[in-house]
């Protein structure tokens, strides 16, 4: 048992309880309070990341262990998957409190700002290290009351009614959510993910088994944005402030979404070639719709709003063919490759996205517009803006040497290999009007020459913003390496291996 897994909940959350208190009394404590606290889970996530390996790491609350095979405690689990999204979730949430510092002077009530965001940061990595689904609901709904806060947090008329929309839609998800959760508890009589696993695997009411599975589908749909439960994203993404919507696309829509609906068809349900099926179809539907809604928009944030939800359907498509693969019984070595590339490009968006709502956020800072028209030349007035922003343009566009080039080529690679031609062609086919809509944005934004542009006092944004920009677009070039096969196998083969073989996950709870 290790003690060291509740940190990624405790150190938040007494650090929002801390700003509350101190940041009222103590000038400018808040803003350097949070982004150490993010520092110091940076620095135990990757910790973890690097002793975990294929093994599985427990926490019991309380130090219940399983009374007959049933586990009785609250566990909080660690092992090669949840991992790699701890150090999404921990660094982009740095990077974006760093970038905070001063973005974030021009609103008031700044120690409010950070506490919500310590909240979001903990309700996220609850999510990821809870291993059953009461705390996941619950720690999803302190993540997501915190997110509809932020979202709203410049109290304008755009910000109110993106985060009313957000918050309608929000809570049709968590009902549907807990909904599933009482059905499984119901039949089940258990709500730890690994119990309920062996409790369905020994027979169940197959249409019964349908309902459930479609209903946390729906719900956790709705959280992670995926066509058709995409409605509430393109607004709340662009009227949030820039470093909210760095993580409510790179990071949340992940850690409430992406990564209960992989964590639960992989290890909790039996995987069924007709959820296969239908899972790969919302992904592909939602990487080409995506992109489609953002070749023609001109607010920055709304385009980059859209290429989240195009971007995460090549992760669900990419999940979806592993699962195909493995509902058929055959082919496990490109059922694993399929979900590694998945995987890669799940962690890879996290980091050309976040750094893209950075470079949007600096471009407003300094121009205070979002509209490409309205925009040019920004190239000479913001160097350092220009070649982030580049970096991250040609990442998520597929362009080598820059991260997305690789995980994208995973994903084709393992859709011919299934035989899957016509996803392996729109994969490519998307890639191509991606990058239309990034030279577009580049164009615009830091090429084309406006008329007023020299009658506007324009310079590059102070440093904590491009310090944040400069550490991202770097990890976009690094995170390159992870294609490389002795560093593949040890980062995310661990994870693929853990979801494909959901006994390794399931043993080391129950006991069994």
């Amino acid at each position: 048992m290790n003690p060291l897994i509740p940190l990624f909940v405790i150190v938040p959350l007494a650090g929002a309880f801390l700003i509350m208190i101190l940041g009222r009394l103590i000038r400018n404590l808040d803003k350097y309070l949070a982004s150490l606290i993010l520092l110091f889970l940076v620095s135990v996530s990757f910790w973890f990341l690097l002793t975990t390996g294929d093994k599985v790491t427990v926490y019991k609350a309380g130090g219940w262990e399983p009374v007959n095979g049933i586990p009785i405690a609250i566990y909080m689990v660690l092992d090669g998957f949840n991992t790699l999204v701890l150090c999404i979730i921990n660094i982009i949430g740095f990077v974006s409190v760093f970038y905070s510092i001063t973005y974030m002077s021009r609103y008031t009530s700044e120690n409010y700002f950070y506490a919500l965001f310590c909240l979001m940061i903990a309700g996220m990595n609850g999510v990821v290290i809870s291993g059953d689904l009461f705390n996941i609901f619950v720690f999803l709904e302190i993540s997501a009351i915190s997110s509809y806060a932020l979202v709203a947090f410049g109290v304008e008329k755009n910000e109110l009614e993106a985060t009313f929309k957000y918050q309608v839609l929000g809570a049709l998800a968590s009902f549907i959510i807990l909904l599933g959760i009482g059905l499984i508890y119901w039949k089940a009589k258990t709500l730890n993910i690994a119990d309920i696993r062996m409790v369905f695997s020994s027979g169940y009411d197959r249409a019964y088994y349908l309902l459930i599975q479609i209903l946390l589908l729906c719900g956790f749909g709705l959280k992670a944005a995926i066509i058709p439960f995409h409605a509430w994203l393109p607004d709340a993404h662009s009227s949030a402030p820039s470093p909210i919507s760095a993580m409510l696309s790179g990071v949340l829509i992940k850690a409430a979404g992406i990564y209960v609906i992989i964590r639960l068809f992989f290890n909790m349900f039996a995987i069924s070639q007709g959820m296969s099926v239908l899972i790969t179809t919302l992904g592909a539907l939602s990487m080409v719709t995506g992109v489609f809604l953002a070749i023609g928009q001109w607010d920055i944030k709304r385009l980059l709003a859209y290429h989240s939800i195009s971007q995460m359907g090549y992760v669900v498509l990419s999940v979806g063919i592993g699962m195909m693969m493995i509902s058929k019984g055959i082919r496990d070595e490109i059922a694993a490759l399929a979900i590694a590339g998945g995987l890669f490009h799940l962690i890879n968006h996290a980091a050309f996205k976040g750094l893209l709502f950075l470079n949007a956020g600096a471009i407003e800072y300094t121009t205070g517009t979002r509209d490409l028209r309205e925009m040019g030349g920004l190239a000479k007035q913001m160097p350092v803006t220009a070649a982030t922003s580049f970096a991250a343009s040609m990442a998520i566009s597929g362009i080598p040497p820059f991260n997305g080039f690789f995980s994208k080529l995973i994903i084709i690679i393992a859709a011919v290999l299934a035989k899957y031609y016509l996803l392996a062609v729109l994969a490519v086919i998307v890639s191509i009007i991606t990058l239309a809509s990034f030279l577009k944005f580049q164009r615009y934004a830091f090429f084309n020459k406006s008329d007023d542009q020299n009658k506007r006092n324009i310079k590059e944004v102070p440093f904590p913003m491009l310090f944040s920009m400069i550490v991202l677009s770097i990890i976009c070039l690094l995170l390159s390496i992870l294609a490389l096969p002795g560093i593949r196998e040890t980062i995310l083969m661990p994870a693929t291996d853990i979801l494909m073989d959901p006994s390794k996950y399931a043993s080391q709870i129950t006991g069994i």
